[in-house]
This record gives structure tokens, C-alpha cells and sequence, in this order.
């Protein structure tokens, strides 16, 4: 595990604990933190922000906490448990902050479990159980078990962020629970504290004791009471997550909650959403991974006929059906327009269909699962639509496939504008004979209140996700309480359950009475009394729970109000309104945000909590080192958020945003974009970054090592000519230690070697404009300061490749000579320097649109320099030539994997040699954020015998000037160990690409080799 005891200071004393937090806050908060400082080994965070960082989740809802305490292990939940209890304090449990109907937000304390206690404590591969701390994720869990061949198979959209604790809490379902079922069926055990500090041991009732059996005889003497009522009002679909699970003794869901009818008390806790007790541990049953699995996709002509045909599809399979879910025609249209989906979407398609249902079978074998893929097609005739399957057998396409069905709901979720899509009736469950009804129904309903949704999900078992179009700010809450109203009696009418997958929570709380009853709701809250009776663990939730539309405990409360600042970058693209019924949206700058668009760009965060993935990709570097919500994507857009609308504490709420509290927020942010890329929503924290830092040293000025980051592409040229001494710093012992002191850049790294000549101050024989604008094959080459300057051979090697490939190169310069270098800004970005950014970036504007406005591709060596083309480039006032010059700026990769494409590279290949050595590849942020690191891997190929490797990394931990940094030098270590450094030493032999400067310094330094950017490596390889 990584520590971020690094990033924090030295632990306060109870004492002083005490007098900050009750000065901040009250006099109970001070005396519950200066008790756990004390008394545990766990984190204590009762700060302003850090509660606000844990008052929302993925819901509508926000509701401030006494504070966060995030602990070491279980000892540490145990002692916190008998604090809060002595002192009256509530508590909340939460894991990764994903719930949708606000089941993790309170007025207590919460306590995280995801940061340390997510340990797989035992692992019976012979009986496939395991044994697992709450804390821990889904896919973390399936990735240890892959070695076994077994896995987890509630297998939730979230995997990659849901933990199992949260899981359980929920009763999380997923889209194979046709097959495997929810949770509920796949819990065998669990270990949990009550209120009152008792250890309870669930499992089979038969064979508990002591207060377990005490549990199991008081429940089992309640329902065997209200064993009339249970029959009449328990809906008895398999997606019935409501209430607490009474039926144990008499189970009314459609699948039994054990293969063999006994009674397991551990399943009182599934569901129960924090309310009942403390997770310790879970016993989990494990399933064996498919061996095989084909895909049919159905294609309908109407979207009532696809959800009318579900109801005969689940019968077919012999037992081999593990999933249908459905595709509708908006997520369709979304998935085209996005060119990374459309390819994947459309091989799926047949004609234009209204609605796809993806129909999967798993089994041992492809060969046996083949009949029915047939017998589904056979089935489609009977129902009058021959000829409508597409049978997808190959796991590729397939994969794709299921990541498209994900994405199109993230790009739902990323509408701009105050309406948004509503989770609050998404889940509501019904009997397959009623659905198409029952969409039907409900769309008329959601017409009748100026909105729409777009439906999404499990087909298979009657639950079918949509979320309607609603601004929660203005009039969003009373139209959310009429649509729940209608959608409940059409829920009532086709005797289906109202919360069928994602809880109750905040939002569905109220409807538990409705849904069971006086009598059956009074039976539960009786449960909660007898397991709960000081009514410590999540008060208001399922017993006695609040109105879902009191705005009070909203996230857009009311009393909401942004303050009005004046942006450096251009946000008004977010500035936007919305129709919710045709999803069209107003002109930029139009929203009325009085941050200019800013606000609104933060709050696209709906808290999903993508970015704590830990999967391959650049999601979150500093995150997945601390594993601190403070430095996660999402916890840095509440700060913003939290900022920008005055709710920091203490504070002036003109001065927030750039208070020291936000720039600590920001300050692990290594703007590596993944975010930018990741993020179902489209937040940029990288850009947002760059906003703040603009505002926050206006007012706290520069320091002596911003002004070195940032101007280096003026002094460069200067600084060139003191290279002998300038190196010394690296020489001399005792030098760097000293200048550590004035400049911040740590002693224990290496800086990059000033050289005497550079690319810039040698003569090169590349073409004039005139000659460029008059070719055939014309390209120009755009050198930045980092390849210009300190490896200068990098731009050489471009020039030689090039030419050699039979282009005439010109090598961009500025339109009037003053002795200095085209630059894009990107340093100057990086310490909030913006005016200054746009001065260079308009000296790029004015020297490459000549050539851009001809269609004249403009490379360029350096990913987060030649991408700031792509991207800052476009929001610094610079007009529609920025925009033209953006669609010609290619880096050196992408140009050569177009041009190879197009069959123009034939006689560069014939000149290259064969390489016998592996190749990795290490790709920088910004490549992977753009989706550039595909064409680096088609370049390599073109070398005869190449066969390059993808080092599955995050960020490299250096990101420009971060990892030279003093403060930082530790966390870009313990970023770069996660996956780059480890993979680079155990392969010795291998050439290792890098096409990042700061991306090879850092392996330079970290591994002891030397990487080289792909256009070395070509130039290497070319024959005379």
C-alpha cells in the first residue's frame, strides 16, 4: 500500500484537535474528533472542505456530516462505533460514495471504509467462497480470483468503483442477475457490529447461537405474524430491494435466496442500506468464469415490440442465458456520433432499428452455445421479425459491444445545462408481461410533465433504467414528486417493485410504507429497534425517512447562489440552458452562470466516482497513490464546486476560490487529462486547474520556480549558452541540495541537460514557405522548446524520417524572425500564466495558418505541446483560426499512421530495417487522453520484426515540472512505481519508446534507461 502520510501534516493532538475543530465547527464535533485522534490509528477529517467532500454521492442530495473518519482496520470501526455511541453521535458507512438515491450522505459521522479495509481475508477456491473486508472493489476482488478461475458475478456497471460493502448495503443486482442473481443470493456470511458493540456471526440459522439466534427467532416470530399480509403485498419480483428482507423464513421472490431452502441471517443486512448494523467482513459465493459466451443482437422496428419480445426470450437457452439487455434509439444515436463507438454500433445494427436487445449466452463452449443463437433467430421469426439477430462469436466484438452499451449512458449523463438526466425512478421493477406496457406508459407520463427518458438496462428481469430530463434548481423537485407519483400507480397496477436495483435511500425512503403497507413498515422498523435501538446507524433512512423532494437536502438547495469571477479560459461552451424534452441546447454564454461558464463546467461532476478506477488508462494518478477522496477527480470539483458557491465555512465567499484550501485540493492535480477522457460527465480538471491557478496567483503572486516553469521557452536560448555551467548543479556535490533551497526543484532529481548548440541555433535543410505551400507532399514540422533544446537529436530524427518518407518539410517559425522559437504556451499554462500563454499562442495562430488553411498537416514531437493545439488553443479567444489549425495538428505518430494508412509510407518501409529486440511502449497522459497511443503502435509495426508492447501505465508521475518539484518528488516516485518502473526493469533487453520528455526523464531516472522517442527509433532503422 502507498502511504499519503507524506502529503499530510504531523498529527494533531486531541487537545488541539479539539480547539480547531469546535471553533470551526461545535462544541460535539471538537470532542468526537479530538476522541478519535486519540484513540484510534484512523484518519480524522472534520475540516470544511473535507465534510463537504463526503456530502453528496451520486445522487440529487447533500447533507453535511459532523465530519469523515477514514479507519486503519476493523479495530479502528469498532472503537469509533463505541465513541459515536457514548457521545450520541450518528454514524453513516460508506465505500465508494456511488450510491443514487443518497444511502451514503447523513448528518453523522461517516466513516470511509474504501481506503483500508478492502482485504480479501480468505479464499476457499475447492468450495468457491471467499471472504472479503467491505471496503474493497468488485473488479479487485474478480482480478485476484481470476487465478482460481472463479469470480464475483453480481457483476454491476460500476465494478470498477463499487465496493462490496456498498454492494451488500444496496443489494446490487447487475446484468447478468437472470443468470446469477443479486446479492442476496450470493452472500453466505457476514460479520457485523450492532450498535450496542455486539460482534454478530450471520449465517445458516440452523446453526447460529447466542444473540444471531436471538435475531433469527424475533424476525421469523414477526413474520410468521404477518404471514397474511407478506402473501398479499410483497411483490414477488426477483428485483425487489426494498424494506428489509422479512421474507427470510418465507422467501417471495421469484428466485429462493439459498440453493437449498435453509434460512441465512446474513441476508437481513442485504439491502438494509446501513441502517442495521456495521459490515465486518462478507462471505461471498463464487461462480466459475464462462468458458464461452456468444451474443445475439435483436434489432426491432419499435421499441414496445422489443420490450413485448423479452418476456419469450428469457425462456429459451436451457440455462445458458446470462443476459438481455437493451439499447434504445437515443443511446443508438449517441454511440454514432461518438467516432470511437460508431464502428463497434453499427456492425450491430440492421437497418435503423427503434430498440436493440443484446441477448447473451455463456457456457463451456462456443460450439454448444451456437443452437441457441439459432433457436433465437427461429424465435424472432415466430414473433414476425425473420432476419432481425446479428450473432456476434468472436470475444472481441463482443466486448466492444458491452463497452458501448455502458458509454451510451455516460453520454447521457454528460448533457450540458442545468436539466439532467434524474435518477430516482430509474429502477422500478415489473413483471415481464407488463413491460412494454408499462415504457409505455410512463413515457406519456414524463410528455405530460415536458420531459423525456431515455431507457437503458436489464430487460431480463423487468428492470429497466430511465431517467428523466429534470432542472433541479428551478422546478425539478415538484415535477420529480408528480412523475414518482404517476410511475408508482402504473408500478401498483402491474403489481411490480417500485425500488428494483438501486436502493431507497434519500430518495425512495417514503415509498417503503407505500409499497408494503402499515403494517409490514411498522414490522420493520421494529427489526431496526431491536438491532439498532440507540438509533445511531443512518437515522432517516427507511425508518422514518424524509420527503425525496425536500430541497433542504439537496445538492442545488434552495439558498444555492454561485459568486460571480471572471475566467481567464473561455467556459461559455457549459454556459448553457437546456429543453428537457428535446435535449436541444441553448447558444454559448446563454446559461446565466456568474462564473462565465466555470460553475457549470464543475458541476457536470455527478459524483458517479468513475475516477476511482484503478483499471488500465490515466484516470486519477494521485488518486490511485493516496487513495484520498481530496485528491480523487471528484473530490477536487466539489471543492471547486463548494467554492464557487460560498459553502466553505469561515470563509469570505469572494475570497474561496482561491483560498489555500481549494489550491490543496488542486495541488496533486498533475493535468494529465485523464479525466478529460474518462470522465462520463467531461470534467477537466486539468483545464479547471489551469483556471484556478490563474485566479489564485493573481492574488498570491508568482513564485521564483513558476517563473523558471514558465518562461523557459524565452531564456532557453540564453541559457543555452551557459550550458557547462548550468549542468554543474547535477555535478557538483552539495549544488543541488543548495538550489533546492531557492528554486523548489528537488535535490534527489536529475534536471535536463542544457547543450550548447540546439536544434534551434543549427542551420537545418528544411523548405521555405514558399516551397511547402507549392509541394506535393508538403508537411510542416513544429519544434517545441523541450526537443529543441535539450534533445535536440528528437527533432533531427523527425526532419530525417520525414525526408526520407518523401515529404518536403518546412520547419515552422515565426512570421517575424526575433531570435526566439515558436512556443505553445503549454509552460506558461502550467503556472496559470494565461495572458501570457495567449501571446504565444497567437504567434502560433499567425505562423501555422497559412499552412493549416491548406490543408497542410502540422506535426509536432512533444504530446502535451502539440495537443494544446487540440485543446487550451481553443478556448483562449483566438477565434476560428484556432479551430482550423486544430484539425491539421497531428502528432509525429499520427501523421505516420495516416499516411501509412493511405499507402503513402511504401517507400519509407522498404528503407527500414528489422529490429530483433522487444519494444515497449510507454504512453504519455495526454496521448492516452486524446486516444493517440493506437497510432504509435501501428507506426512501430511498420518496422520489419517489431512487436511492440503497451505498458499498461498511469501517468508517469513526472507531468512537466511536477515530478522535479520538492513537495511532489515522493508522490511522482510512488506514481511512476505503480506500473511504469516495474514494467520497464523487467524487461532489460527491451528498446523502451517514450515519446513524453518529462515521460523519459522520469524512466531515466527511476529505472536506469535510457528511453527514446519513436522518431529515434525510426531514424535508427532507416538504411542509407
Amino acid at each position: 500500500m502507498h502511504s499519503s502520510l507524506l502529503l499530510k501534516a504531523a498529527p494533531k493532538t486531541a487537545a488541539e484537535t479539539y480547539e480547531a475543530v469546535s471553533r470551526a465547527s461545535n462544541e460535539v464535533a471538537g470532542r468526537l474528533a479530538a476522541r478519535l485522534t486519540a484513540e484510534t490509528c484512523g484518519e480524522v477529517l472534520f475540516s470544511t472542505a473535507d465534510r463537504g467532500r463526503y456530502a453528496t454521492d451520486a445522487s440529487i442530495y447533500q447533507v453535511m456530516p459532523v465530519g469523515v473518519f477514514v479507519p486503519n482496520g476493523a479495530p479502528d470501526v469498532k472503537t469509533a462505533l463505541d465513541i459515536c455511541r457514548d457521545m450520541g453521535v450518528p454514524i453513516v458507512p460508506r465505500g465508494g460514495g456511488t450510491s443514487q438515491c443518497g444511502q451514503t450522505v447523513g448528518a453523522g459521522l461517516v466513516i470511509d471504509h474504501a481506503k483500508h479495509m478492502r482485504n480479501i481475508i480468505d479464499v476457499d477456491a475447492a468450495h468457491g467462497t471467499a471472504e472479503v473486508e467491505p471496503g474493497i472493489v468488485l473488479d479487485h476482488l474478480n482480478a485476484a480470483l481470476r487465478k482460481h478461475g472463479l469470480w464475483y458475478p453480481v457483476d454491476v456497471s460500476t465494478a470498477a468503483q463499487a465496493t462490496l460493502g456498498g454492494m451488500a448495503g444496496n443489494n446490487s443486482c447487475g446484468s447478468r442477475s437472470i443468470a446469477y442473481g443479486n446479492m442476496v443470493h450470493n452472500v453466505l456470511g457476514a460479520q457485523a457490529w450492532t450498535s450496542d458493540g455486539n460482534l454478530l456471526q450471520l449465517g445458516v440459522f440452523a446453526g447460529s447461537s447466542g444473540k444471531a439466534r436471538e435475531l433469527g427467532n424475533y424476525v421469523r416470530t414477526l413474520a410468521e405474524e404477518l404471514q397474511p399480509v407478506i402473501h398479499r403485498l410483497w411483490p414477488t419480483v426477483m428485483r425487489r430491494v426494498s424494506g428489509y428482507n422479512l421474507d427470510i423464513f418465507d422467501p417471495r421472490s421469484e428466485r429462493p435466496y439459498t440453493a437449498d431452502g435453509s434460512v441465512n441471517l446474513a441476508h437481513l443486512l442485504i439491502g438494509s442500506e446501513g441502517t442495521l448494523a456495521l459490515t465486518k467482513s462478507l462471505t461471498l459465493q463464487l461462480a466459475e468464469l464462462p468458458k464461452a459466451k456468444v451474443l445475439g443482437v435483436v434489432n426491432f422496428p419499435t421499441f414496445y415490440r422489443a420490450m413485448d419480445a423479452a418476456q419469450h426470450i428469457v425462456k429459451i437457452g436451457e440455462g445458458t442465458l446470462t443476459a438481455v439487455e437493451l439499447v434504445d434509439r437515443t443511446m443508438i444515436d449517441l454511440s454514432l456520433q461518438n467516432p470511437a463507438f460508431a464502428p463497434t454500433i453499427r456492425s450491430a445494427l440492421i437497418g435503423q432499428p427503434a430498440a436493440i436487445l443484446l441477448v447473451e449466452f455463456s457456457g463451456a463452449s462456443k460450439a454448444e452455445l451456437l443452437p441457441h443463437l439459432q433457436r433465437l433467430g427461429e424465435l424472432m421469426g415466430d414473433l414476425l421479425l425473420p432476419d432481425s439477430v446479428v450473432e456476434m462469436t468472436d470475444d472481441a466484438p463482443q466486448k466492444n459491444l458491452w463497452e458501448v452499451r455502458k458509454a451510451g449512458l455516460n453520454i447521457m449523463m454528460s448533457l450540458k445545462g442545468d436539466g439532467k438526466p434524474v435518477s430516482f425512478i430509474e429502477d422500478c421493477a415489473v413483471p415481464l408481461e407488463h413491460l412494454a406496457e408499462y415504457t409505455d406508459a410512463l413515457t406519456e407520463v414524463f410528455k405530460k410533465y415536458g420531459s423525456k427518458g431515455t431507457w437503458y438496462a436489464h430487460a431480463s428481469v423487468g428492470t429497466l433504467h430511465v431517467r428523466p430530463i429534470l432542472d433541479m434548481r428551478r422546478e425539478g423537485a415538484p415535477k420529480m414528486r408528480a412523475i414518482a407519483e404517476e410511475a408508482s400507480e402504473l408500478v401498483r397496477k402491474f403489481k411490480g417493485a417500485y425500488s428494483g436495483e438501486h436502493g431507497d435511500g434519500l430518495c425512495r425512503g417514503e415509498w417503503i410504507q407505500w409499497q408494503f403497507g402499515p403494517q409490514i413498515n411498522e414490522a420493520f422498523a421494529k427489526i431496526k429497534q431491536f438491532m439498532d435501538p440507540a438509533g445511531l446507524l443512518s437515522p432517516g433512512r427507511m425508518i422514518n425517512p424524509p420527503k425525496m423532494d425536500d430541497t433542504r437536502l439537496m445538492r442545488f438547495s434552495p439558498s444555492y447562489k454561485v459568486i460571480p469571477i471572471k475566467t481567464a479560459l473561455d467556459w461559455r461552451a457549459w454556459d448553457v440552458q437546456n429543453d428537457p424534452a428535446t435535449e436541444q441546447t441553448s447558444a454559448p454564454g446563454s446559461g446565466g452562470d456568474p462564473a462565465q461558464g466555470f460553475a457549470k463546467a464543475v458541476e457536470m461532476c455527478n459524483n458517479n466516482g468513475h475516477c476511482r478506477k484503478f483499471d488500465a488508462g490515466t484516470m486519477c494518478p494521485s488518486y490511485r497513490v493516496t487513495r484520498d477522496e481530496k485528491h480523487l477527480t471528484r473530490g477536487r470539483a466539489n471543492t471547486l464546486r463548494l467554492a464557487l458557491s460560498g459553502q466553505l465555512e469561515g470563509m469570505n465567499a469572494a475570497d474561496a476560490f482561491t483560498s489555500e484550501t481549494v489550491k490543496d485540493a488542486l495541488d496533486l492535480c498533475v493535468g494529465c487529462k485523464g479525466c478529460r477522457r474518462d470522465c462520463p460527465t467531461g470534467v477537466d480538471m486539468a483545464k479547471m486547474k489551469v483556471e484556478f491557478l490563474h485566479h489564485y496567483k493573481a492574488r498570491h503572486g508568482y513564485t521564483l520556480k513558476d517563473k523558471l516553469v514558465a518562461r523557459l521557452p524565452d531564456y532557453a536560448r540564453w541559457a543555452s549558452r551557459l550550458a557547462p555551467l548550468l549542468n554543474l548543479r547535477d555535478k557538483i556535490p552539495g549544488l543541488a541540495a543548495l538550489s533546492e533551497k531557492f528554486t523548489g526543484f528537488s535535490a534527489k532529481r536529475s534536471l535536463p541537460q542544457w547543450k550548447r548548440n540546439t536544434f534551434f541555433n543549427t542551420r537545418h535543410a528544411g523548405a521555405t514557405r514558399e516551397e511547402v505551400l507549392a509541394a506535393s507532399k508538403p508537411v510542416v514540422l513544429f519544434v517545441d522548446t523541450f526537443n529543441g533544446t535539450f534533445e535536440s537529436h528528437n527533432a533531427a530524427s523527425a526532419l530525417k524520417v520525414l525526408k526520407a518518407a518523401g515529404y518536403t518539410v518546412h520547419i515552422a517559425t515565426k512570421t517575424i524572425a526575433d531570435g526566439k522559437h515558436l512556443c505553445c504556451g503549454r509552460t506558461y499554462l502550467a503556472s496559470g500564466m494565461v495572458e501570457e500563454a495567449k501571446a504565444k499562442a497567437r504567434e502560433v495562430v499567425d505562423a501555422l495558418l497559412p499552412f493549416a488553411g491548406r490543408g497542410i498537416a502540422i506535426v509536432g514531437l512533444e504530446p502535451s505541446c502539440l495537443l494544446t493545439m487540440r485543446d487550451e488553443m481553443l478556448v483562449m479567444g483566438l477565434g476560428e483560426a484556432a479551430q482550423t489549425i486544430s484539425q491539421h495538428a497531428l502528432l509525429f505518430e499520427e501523421f505516420l499512421a495516416r499516411e501509412a494508412a493511405a499507402g503513402k509510407l511504401d517507400d519509407l518501409k522498404t528503407r527500414l530495417r528489422a529490429v530483433d529486440q522487444p519494444i515497449l511502449l510507454h504512453g504519455h497522459c495526454h496521448q492516452k487522453a486524446f486516444g493517440a497511443v493506437s497510432p504509435i503502435m501501428d507506426v512501430l509495426r511498420l518496422i520489419p520484426g517489431a512487436q511492440p508492447e503497451l505498458i499498461e501505465s498511469s501517468c508517469c508521475g513526472m507531468a512537466g515540472s511536477f515530478g522535479y518539484e520538492a513537495s511532489h518528488y515522493e508522490v511522482s516516485m510512488q506514481m511512476a512505481e505503480l506500473s511504469l518502473l516495474p514494467a520497464v526493469r523487467q524487461q532489460p533487453d527491451a528498446i523502451v519508446v517514450a515519446d513524453g520528455t518529462s515521460c523519459r526523464h522520469q524512466i531515466r531516472d527511476g529505472a536506469q534507461r535510457e528511453a527514446v522517442h519513436l522518431a529515434v527509433l525510426m531514424a535508427q532503422q532507416l538504411r542509407p
